[in-house]
């Protein structure tokens, strides 16, 4: 499956959140758009020849660097925080 349920989305919002109704923060998109890259690549292990998600990923990609780069600009410490926690850039 390559969308996200809605419980793994709730836990993320709930993990990434800053305030107690926060959905939109950077951090919570960067955690879904997180999740959903990596539903992607397992789904890439079995279809290796889907090349219309494979544009889908790349973009998914490109929206998380943008927003990466908008945290560490913000806040590097957070930025940090974050990418430790998501486990990006090993």
């Amino acid at each position: 499956m390559m969308s996200i349920k809605k419980e793994t989305k709730k836990e993320l919002i709930n993990k990434f959140s800053l305030t107690e109704n926060d959905t939109g923060s950077a951090e919570v998109q960067i955690a879904i758009i997180s999740e959903r890259i990596n539903n992607l690549i397992e789904h890439f292990k079995t279809h290796k020849h889907d090349n219309h998600s494979k544009r889908g990923l790349v973009a998914l990609v490109n929206n998380r660097k943008k927003l990466l780069s908008y945290v560490s600009r913000k806040d590097n410490k957070r930025y940090k925080e974050l990418i430790k926690e998501l486990n990006i850039r090993g």
